[in-house]
Order: C-alpha cells, then structure tokens, then sequence
C-alpha cells in the first residue's frame, strides 16, 4: 500500500517516470524537452522534522533521474511549492510549502524540506559547473 500525502493522495514516484517514457513512446522525436513545473506534497503542520516531503522530493527526483537515464530530455523541475499557500477548494488547509507560513502573522519560517533541497541543489551544481 502506498504512502499518502496530508491530501489522501497516494505517493507513486515511479508514475512519474512511468508517465514520461509513455509520452516518449507516444511522440517519439515530436516530444519536446520537458520541465516538470508542479511537484510535491502536503504534509500535516505537525509533522517534524518534515521527513516526509523530503521522502517525496527525492523519491521523485529519483524517478526523474531514471527517465533521463532512459532518454528523456528533461530540463527542469520546480518543486510545489516554495510558501504554503491558497489551494483552492481546500483554502488554507493544505501545507505544501517548503517554507511554512503563518497566516495570521504572515511569519515564514523554513521547514527542514527547504534546507535539503537547497542543500540538494548545492551538491547538483558543486557536481556539474557551467
């Protein structure tokens, strides 16, 4: 059985990659190189010290890892989201954010999924300079 998000949402990391090479096969040379500008997860406010958006973020940059090193060309991936934020039907229920909000006081504070992915991007970029 899949892990779940704070949203009920099962976690599938491998769909994604799974998701890429159908489009590959479907489009062969037509797909164009792809950015991934939506992924992440909600999380309960409670949950320290954040293990489980960190789990999600590289289980998921590991699948993207696999489709590239199947062929895929992608170029980008932006982590849902920065800030927690407004989800629409769920309002302000939902805690997204790799920087937790208080909305009352508007008082950001950075949640532990923040330092590892910087952390993360630090490495990527120590390991492969322009």
């Amino acid at each position: 059985d899949a892990p779940r998000t704070a949203f009920g949402w099962p976690v599938v990391p491998d769909a994604l990659r799974q998701l890429l090479l159908r489009l590959r096969d479907s489009y062969g040379k037509a797909l164009p190189p792809v950015t991934v500008t939506e992924n992440g997860c909600s999380v309960a406010e409670d949950t320290d010290p954040d293990q489980p958006r960190i789990d999600y973020l590289a289980t998921h940059l590991d699948a993207l890892a696999q489709a590239v090193a199947e062929g895929i060309d992608i170029r980008g991936y932006y982590t849902w989201s920065l800030l927690d934020n407004f989800e629409w039907a769920e309002g302000f229920t939902q805690r997204f954010g790799l920087v937790h909000v208080d909305f009352e006081t508007q008082k950001r504070t950075t949640r532990a999924s923040y330092a590892w992915y910087r952390d993360l991007i630090a490495a990527h970029r120590a390991d492969h300079p322009r």
